[in-house]
């Protein structure tokens, strides 16, 4: 058997892309709230276009997405119907610190969290609760500039001193900043990072990148100080890249296009800065403020294991302009002519996943944990509302295949495996519902319209077989 009998099957969602219920028991407006779907939201979650408040004609999916906060007990009990061992979800700060830099939180807030946390407990599902993902409060975007602020460092601290205290016992596992290099790619929807014209945009987003490291390292200390058991871990959007030719300029580009992820995680996985990285940075003129003890605090207070999503693989070359660009979203790399591509241009690269665990676990010789992977898709409901998914099974065994032939042939040391979107949400990148994911069909369209009624799709039973054998069953039948 390649995996661990305690192995973590599950599923992943993230609150901006399924709660709803954003105005709703003292929650404040939150960065992810105010990005609307269509050709705007590339132009708001990337920090170039301002939209600080909501415009008349535009749809916001996050206001109510697929309005988890009243079907919760519903959801979580049909992910126990599949079989999770763990649920990986996140907290929305703003349910918690309505602006962000109160001294006092929202209880209801609390209080709605902790009924989470017992519903998963009840049935046996350990929750993977990440701290914050793409989730800031708008208050501190409008007051403070979001993380280009020092300040957000003591509110977050703020943040981790109730949740961790208020939830020992019923959390577990959990992740300090979703994809925390997405602060490069998509810096508002990241780390609530807006710019000005006249801002050097690569050093606002690496002394912003700074202040979420240390308090990164200030979150593993308080959850280690709180409950011993508590493991904390980073998370990266990860997909290696390869050379696009065995040109040794492709060969030397593709690792510095790894480089520029693996920098985060080199510092909250070895506690500092990389050579590398202190080179790049004087080579771009960026200068990084620190504070006495910074260094100290990210050289204690690594993190415990290591998670990541996982899409696909990217290609990188010194001539990209001779070459066709994916369409993989927000990673845009150079086509792989080798792979096929997903109704949204990700391509499919199941051994990328093999190579991206190898590649992660020689580095940093800690447990790791796929938090993230999985297939965004068109699902049409058959006449009798079913949703035949059979390329999403595919997709999904092949992955799981890779992820064994990891463990099993290459000796890698995994926890548990999340497939994202495990009910179908909102996508974050697009802002879309029919961008499905999920096991569970959620009926509602892209514009809002729909009853939110849940219904299974073919792959809910097909992985309920898969954590019910541990693996060893993929077959579609």
């Amino acid at each position: 058997m390649a995996f661990r009998k305690d192995f973590l099957w599950g599923g992943a969602t993230a609150a901006n892309q399924c709660e709803g219920g954003y105005n709703l028991d003292g929650r404040g407006l939150a960065n992810v709230d105010l990005a609307p779907l269509g050709e705007k939201r590339m132009g708001v979650i990337t920090g170039q276009d301002k939209m600080f408040e909501f415009v008349d004609g535009e749809i916001y999916p996050a206001k109510e997405a697929i309005d988890m906060y009243h079907h919760y007990e519903e959801d979580i009990s049909l992910f126990a119907e599949m079989g999770f061992k763990t649920y990986r979800m996140s907290i929305a700060w703003s349910r918690i610190f309505p602006r962000g830099d109160e001294s006092e939180p929202n209880e209801a807030g609390l209080e709605f969290y902790e009924k989470i946390f017992k519903e998963c407990k009840k049935y046996g599902i350990e929750p993977l609760v990440t701290i914050t993902h793409f989730d800031c409060p708008m208050y501190l975007v409008e007051k403070y500039g979001a993380w280009r602020s020092r300040e957000l460092v003591g509110f977050y601290e703020n943040l981790c001193n109730v949740i961790f205290n208020r939830y020992k016992g019923l959390v577990k596992y959990w992740l300090t900043f979703n994809e925390i290099n997405m602060i490069l790619h998509a810096p508002f929807m990241g780390a609530g990072l807006y710019f000005a014209p006249e801002d050097n945009q690569d050093q606002v987003k690496y002394q912003a990148a700074h202040h979420e490291l240390v308090a990164s390292a200030i979150a593993t200390k308080i959850a280690h100080e709180v409950d011993p058991e508590m493991k904390v871990g980073c998370m990266l959007a990860a997909g290696a890249y390869y050379p696009y030719s065995p040109k040794p300029e492709d060969v030397f580009e593709s690792r510095q296009k790894d480089r520029e992820s693996y920098f985060f995680i080199d510092v909250q996985s070895r506690g500092e800065y990389p050579a590398y990285a202190l080179k790049e940075l004087e080579r771009k003129g960026i200068e990084i403020k620190m504070e006495d003890g910074d260094l100290e605090l990210l050289r204690e207070n690594t993190v415990d294991f290591v998670s990541f999503s996982y899409y696909s693989s990217r290609v990188a070359t010194t001539d990209e302009e001779l070459l066709a660009k994916t369409e993989g979203n927000i990673f845009a790399s150079v086509a792989n002519p080798y792979l096929k591509a997903s109704e949204w241009g990700w391509q499919i690269d199941p051994m990328g996943l093999r190579i991206t665990l190898n590649d992660i676990y020689d580095r940093y010789q800690k447990p790791l944990f796929i938090v993230e992977n999985g297939l965004g898709a068109k699902d049409t409901p058959n006449e009798n509302g079913y949703v035949v998914d059979d390329y999403r099974i595919d997709y999904l065994s092949q992955h799981i295949q890779a992820m064994k032939d990891a463990v099993e042939l290459d000796g890698v040391d995994l926890m548990g495996y999340t497939t994202w979107g495990c009910i179908d949400l909102v996508s974050a990148g697009t802002g879309q519902m029919s961008k499905r994911y999920g096991f569970i069909y959620v009926d509602k369209d892209d514009e809002g319209n729909g009853t939110l009624k849940r219904s299974k799709k073919k792959s809910f039973d097909w992985y309920k077989k898969v954590i019910a054998t541990n693996g060893e069953d993929l077959t579609n039948n």
